[in-house]
């Protein structure tokens, strides 16, 4: 994928004495240590990562950790005190204040968590806002603002002014108002915080759903780990101003950098982030093109199993067969093992979360098969496995 933002060794130090600071950095002393002696606070501490053209890039971590502080440098609402900030390839470090005017204006478009709506204008209005500011005539600037609106869900409430909304709605408006102009990169900072559980779990929904048909470059800055897990592409874990970890949502889940993010993870609910993909192992398989009843039964007692999955030269799902139906094809020395397969097989996509499952798994007598697009046998899902995955284990096959 293209790298549409990179970061390199982006510092900023806050006060009095950066200098200093910056001297006790280097020598490896910690954020609160700089404090004591120096006054100065580390926001950031030599940053260094890339977030590709596309991804929805999730920046985290508890209060004071230095997401806020980084989200404002990619936009330089803060000066870095050291570092690069490259969009598309360009410093914007090194912009004068017009060429970085025109980048805020129409490359970037940021979402604040205090919606950031003007109370004395409509719904339409404050769509139109960012618009307007760029000089966009009012016929065009209404028909943009009107299709932003629609594209977060919120549709007839024009006129209508922001103290009539509920919180919710009025993060519709905010999110609409930073669409309106069509940016490349939507910077999210704490964007969903404010709102209560139910309203905040429709917004997340809202985001992942236009990200499917928009494709922007989202930067997300989030404290709630699972909704870093639910919404992120890629993760970045902060502490006291330093990346810990990026990764994806299960390359921090599985492979915790260090026991902060291992306590950061610890009571995350697994079976939202995992998928069928993740916690699925080989199964036996017959290629119903090539075998036969005999060939089919050596192979389940060479693995110890009852049953196997039957598949074509494509590896496409026909269904399976028990070791019982089997036997009895030998005894009547018929070689028809078509006859014996069963068709009715539970089936997930590879996609598919693992909470969404779990009922499913708990109720068939068969281990589901997990399916691409293309309807092929990529494994099966056992509970065993399942439960394994859960409690942080890795996932083995049996073949």
């Amino acid at each position: 994928m293209a790298v549409k933002v990179e970061v390199k060794n982006l510092t900023k130090i806050f006060g009095r004495h950066v200098n200093r600071a910056k001297e006790l950095l280097k020598q490896g002393k910690t954020k609160p240590e700089i404090l004591k002696e120096t006054g100065a606070t580390v926001g950031v501490d030599q940053a260094n990562f890339e977030i590709n053209d596309g991804e929805i890039f999730v920046i985290m971590g508890l209060s004071g950790s230095g997401k806020s502080t980084m989200i404002r440098m990619i936009n330089r609402l803060i000066d870095p005190t050291d570092g690069e900030v490259l969009i598309d390839g360009e410093n914007i470090m090194k912009m004068d204040k017009k060429k970085l005017r025109d980048v805020r204006r129409k490359k970037m478009s940021m979402v604040f968590q205090s919606f950031g709506l003007l109370p004395n204008r409509t719904v339409m209005e404050n769509a139109e806002y960012g618009l307007e500011i760029q000089g966009v005539d009012k016929e065009t600037r209404k028909q943009k603002a009107g299709i932003a609106l629609e594209q977060v869900g919120i549709t007839g409430y024009d006129d209508e002014y922001p103290s009539q909304l509920s919180g919710g709605m009025q993060q519709r408006v905010g999110l609409a108002r930073a669409l309106a102009n069509d940016p490349q990169i939507l910077l999210m900072d704490e964007a969903f915080s404010a709102l209560d559980p139910l309203n905040r779990s429709d917004m997340q929904d809202q985001l992942l759903d236009l990200q499917e048909r928009l494709h922007k470059t989202i930067i997300f800055i989030s404290h709630d780990l699972n909704e870093a897990l639910k919404i992120g592409d890629r993760i970045m874990i902060m502490r006291d101003g330093e990346v810990v970890q990026t990764g994806t949502p299960e390359d921090i889940l599985t492979h915790p950098a260090n026991g902060y993010v291992e306590n950061f993870i610890e009571n995350v609910d697994r079976s939202r982030v995992l998928t069928a993909g993740k916690v699925m192992i080989r199964p036996v398989t017959i290629n119903i093109d090539k075998a036969g009843p005999r060939l089919t039964l050596k192979r389940m007692r060479n693995n110890e199993v009852s049953t196997a999955y039957v598949i074509d030269n494509r590896r496409k799902l026909i269904g399976v067969v028990d070791a019982s139906d089997v036997i009895n094809l030998i005894r009547k020395n018929s070689s028809d093992l078509r006859s014996v397969i069963k068709t009715s097989v539970p089936t997930t996509h590879e996609d598919k979360p693992i909470s969404d499952l779990m009922d499913d798994i708990s109720q068939t007598g068969i281990p589901i098969a997990v399916t691409n697009d293309d309807k092929q046998l990529l494994g099966i899902i056992v509970r065993g496995a399942v439960l394994g995955a859960l409690a942080g284990n890795e996932v083995k096959d049996v073949e």
